[in-house]
Order: C-alpha cells, then structure tokens, then sequence
C-alpha cells in the first residue's frame, strides 16, 4: 500500500512528520519492491531473477560505529566494554532528533512491519523504515513476515529507520565517525546512518532479541538449526566463515534457519524468516540449495560481480567485496521448515575454523567443555582476509557472537549449561579448518569429511565408536569412523613435522588460557577445569 500521509509512527508513542508531498510505502511484497529498486537505479536484475546491488565502501558491519545508549534501563544490564561501547543519553537524543528531521524531508519512504522470532510467544514486533527500496526488501526477506491479517492492528514494539544518507556529526552525537548504529532499549529505537550495507538492520534485530529474552529464560543464540528424520534437532554455533549456513542446509534434514534463534522450554525457533549466505565462491556442487537461490526472482544479491552485458553472474570474483552475500527468503530453501522452528535440541555443534591445524575435525564435550567453549568461541582469520595479517591469528568472539550479546556473556552461558543440562544435549567440536598443517602449509578440511561426521554424530554411530582424549584440550577424539580415513582424525598424525605440530598447539592453548581468564570468576569450578592443558613433551604420532 502506497499513502500520502503527514506523520509516521514509531514504538512507544513516538512519531515523526514528513513532508505532505512524500510517499510512504506500506508492506510492499517482493515484486513491487523489486520494481522500486530498478526504477530507483538502486539495483540490476541477472540473467535469472535475482536484484543485484552494491553496498559502497561498507561490505561489512562496522563493529567500532555501534552504540547503546547508556542511561538507567542499560546501566547495569549491559555488558559495557569493547562490544558495547556506550552512547549518552544526550547524544542520543540530539542524534534522534537530527534522525527524525532528516527523515521527514524525504519523499519517498518504504515501511515493513515484522515480527523477530518465528515462536508467537517469544517474538518482538518491528517497524522498519527505509530511504532504499532494496533495503525493505532486504529485511522483509530477512524477518518474519506476518499473516496479511495480523498486519491490520499491528503496533510496534521497537523501530528501526535506516538512512544511508544520513552523516552524523561526532562532536554532536557522541559517535566516531558520519557512520552510527545507535540503540536505545529505553526510546525502543534503532537509528542506522551512513552505511548502505543491509546486514545492520539484521543484526540489530538480533541484538535486541540477545537483550530482552534472556530474562525470560529463553537462551538467544548465533546458530544455525535442523532438524532430522526422526524429529531430532540439531544446533550449530560458529563464527562467519565455519559453515553455519553450509553445513545447516542439508537435503537429508529440515532446515529451521541458518544464523540466529531461540532455545524456549518447547522449541528452538528461527529469529528470523530468511536466509544471509556467503556467495564467494559459492557452487552448485558443494551447496545445490544455496546456490539455487542466486537464480531466484526475490533474492537480493549483495556486491556480487555481474556482466553488465549478459547479466551472468560471477560469484568467484572479489572484486567487489570478499563478503558478497546472497539475501532470500528461507521458503527458497526447498526442505526448509513452515514454521521456522523444531524440537528442543539432542545435539550441540560448535563450528571453528581453525587455520592453525590443531583441531581434530570432531570431538565429543562434556557440559563443562562445551560451557568452556562457547564462553570461548574460537576460530582463527588467516592471511589475506585482513589488512596486517601475515600468519594465522586466534579469534575468540564469546558466545560465537561477542558483537550481538549486549548482556554479559556468563548469562548466556549458564543459560545454555543449564539446558545442555535439563535436555541431556550430546555436544560437539568440528573444525572445518585446517588439516596436516597450518594455514599455507596443510588444506582446507574437506567438506564430505565433515559431512560424514556429522552425519555419524546426528545419527547416534558416533556414539559407538572408540574415543582417545586429546592431550592439549582435554575432550574425546573418535579413533576410527566409517567412511573416513583415520588419518584425519588424529591432527597431529597429518603433520609431517611433528615438532612443529606441538609447538604450535601449545601455542594456541596458552592463547585460550589467556582469553579466558576474564571469565574465570564468573564460572564454576568445572568449567575452569575443562580448560586445556599444555603439553610440550613429544607424542607418538
């Protein structure tokens, strides 16, 4: 629906004019939007259907740009430090204020009201509000859409506005740089300005969720989720770039989402009512369902490299940016889950890359372990990816998503033993990272490994099978799985200098030590017990 009318409003009794020339455009679906975009000259449509945009400099969240107002709501509930950097609530308010005045002298908006959270009892109610025709369908793709019934009556709890255009002014909102994520949990509103990149507003969402469920008792969590034949679900946690999305999206199981959802006492529920999946180097062979979706009318397709000619695409081309990424709806998937949500989980994955080597490619968790590895959430970035990064370096994000948790991170972690707990969860470790040495020294671990794995670990095989305990990280390592060479299971067995392979996992256990001593007040004495141990004498190979 397209309306001329004098006022917009906001959560919690706010409301902003706009020019009586403006057009606001209410709920569009996929194809009007579409329509916009081109007419806009936001986007091109490929060969095959899908909206191709560019995001400018910022392909990536800008992590040092985002703030929470601090002031009574947050002062002692938000986890202040280098994830949560502190916005006052003067600033605030002068930034809403230049926010709303900008917003009113446009004259055209675009508007979707949807729900964060796939579970009716635990979901929030958003308004979102957009300059960029692509950016409302970005995130009507992202959320959850509601019934056409529902959106009658529909009243916002939180509202974002999203306007690129938009320069902040440091010395007078108390920011960096022009670029601002700003939230206040108080006012209810999330303020995005000078960043065209889409991925903001999903992760503000996120974010939200991360603060006001965790009260509740529900556990938030930056995890992909399926569920299998047997109505079993499975959870994976990871950083970007482990295989969440990839390893989720299995033909033989239903996909309830890829990235961020909720563990109730019922259910584990999808965030969100899309999918935000990796293109670079994306192919039909690896990942058939995902690589599906950039053939797809309704899919944005972020900084992907297309022949302005043909309209064919190039997903292995970088020029653009490293991150490209594929925006879809989950019904895209073709096994995905109607409602976005399954069983409480039986198994528990926690995905790293590890560029060092070190890491088995599976390894079974006691409670302790896995509390000890989520609080954690390691992987490693490696050369090339990041400017000034020449040799592999260790990446510890808590809870597999330090930039999303506004709380501290001991609550989501007792809320997760605590469930591991009650539901007897099986957890597990899998590196999709490196094999038989360390980053340009060994490979890539393969990807039917992993799968075969998995598979054996969500079907209960694994179960059955001969275990050794690692000596440096102390968790229990299969000997011997059908299908896989045995090699592979031992890391330090693929290494041909073996002298290396222990000087560099004794290298990475002194890095977790010294990670985690900012929680080893906040955890109880099993937890500190499961962490590794260094060992330097030789072992057998």
């Amino acid at each position: 629906m397209s309306q001329r009318i004098p006022a917009i409003d906001l959560a919690a009794g706010l409301h902003t004019t706009i020019s009586p020339d403006a057009r606001v455009h209410w709920n569009l679906h996929a194809p009007q939007l579409v329509e916009a975009a081109i007419a806009r000259g936001e986007g091109r449509l490929a060969k095959d259907g899908p909206l191709v945009v560019e995001t400018g400099p910022h392909t990536g969240r800008s992590v040092r740009d985002r703030f929470i107002v601090r002031d009574a709501t947050t002062e002692d509930t938000v986890w202040w430090g280098k994830s949560n950097q502190a916005m006052d609530a003067g600033a605030f308010a002068r930034l809403r204020q230049d926010f709303l005045a900008a917003l009113g002298e446009k004259q055209e908006l675009f508007v979707q009201d949807l729900f964060g959270g796939s579970q009716p009892s635990h979901r929030v109610r958003v308004r979102v509000v957009n300059e960029l025709a692509w950016h409302n369908l970005f995130i009507r793709n992202m959320l959850v859409r509601p019934e056409e019934g529902e959106l009658a009556g529909f009243a916002p709890e939180y509202t974002i506005i999203d306007l690129p255009s938009f320069r902040a002014d440091p010395s007078r909102h108390g920011c960096r740089g022009e670029t601002v994520i700003a939230v206040s949990f108080t006012d209810k509103l999330i303020l995005i300005g000078g960043t065209r990149y889409g991925g903001e507003m999903k992760k503000s969402v996120f974010s939200l969720l991360n603060y006001l469920l965790p009260p509740t008792g529900v556990m938030p969590m930056h995890c992909s989720a399926n569920i299998g034949p047997k109505g079993d679900t499975a959870i994976f946690f990871g950083l970007s770039g482990t295989g969440k999305t990839t390893l989720s999206a299995d033909a033989s199981r239903t996909l309830i989402g890829d990235d961020e959802h909720g563990w109730s006492d019922t259910a584990v529920f999808n965030f969100e009512g899309g999918c935000y999946a990796k293109t670079i180097r994306l192919s039909a062979e690896a990942e058939p369902e995902i690589f599906a979706t950039t053939k797809r009318f309704g899919t944005v397709l972020e900084n992907v490299v297309m022949d302005p000619t043909t309209r064919t695409l190039d997903l292995d081309d970088p020029t653009l940016a490293e991150n490209s990424r594929a925006v879809y709806p989950i019904n895209f998937i073709p096994n995905a889950s109607a409602d976005n949500l399954g069983p409480v989980p039986k198994n528990m994955i926690f995905l790293t890359a590890d560029a060092y080597g070190v890491m088995p490619p599976i390894a079974k968790l006691t409670p302790d372990q896995a509390m000890y590895h989520f609080l954690s959430g390691y992987t490693a970035r490696v050369a090339g990816t990041e400017i000034g990064v020449v040799e592999p370096d260790a990446t510890f994000s808590t809870c597999f998503g330090a930039p999303f948790m506004p709380r501290h991170p001991s609550v989501y972690g007792n809320l997760l033993k605590e469930r591991i707990a009650a539901g007897g969860v099986a957890c597990w470790l899998v590196n999709t990272g490196w094999t038989g040495g360390k980053y340009g020294v060994g490979h890539r671990m393969p990807i039917k490994v992993t799968r075969a794995l998995l598979n054996a670990a969500l079907d209960g095989s694994l179960n059955d099978a001969a275990f050794r305990t690692d000596p440096n990280f102390g968790f229990q390592v299969p000997v011997n799985v059908a299908g896989v060479d045995s090699l592979i299971l031992n890391p330090r067995a693929t290494w041909t200098d073996k002298a290396a392979y222990d000087t560099t996992a004794a290298q990475l256990v002194d890095r977790f030590i010294e990670n985690f001593t900012q929680f080893e007040s906040q955890v109880d004495e099993g937890v500190r017990r499961a962490a590794p141990r260094v060992t330097r004498e030789t072992q057998p190979a």
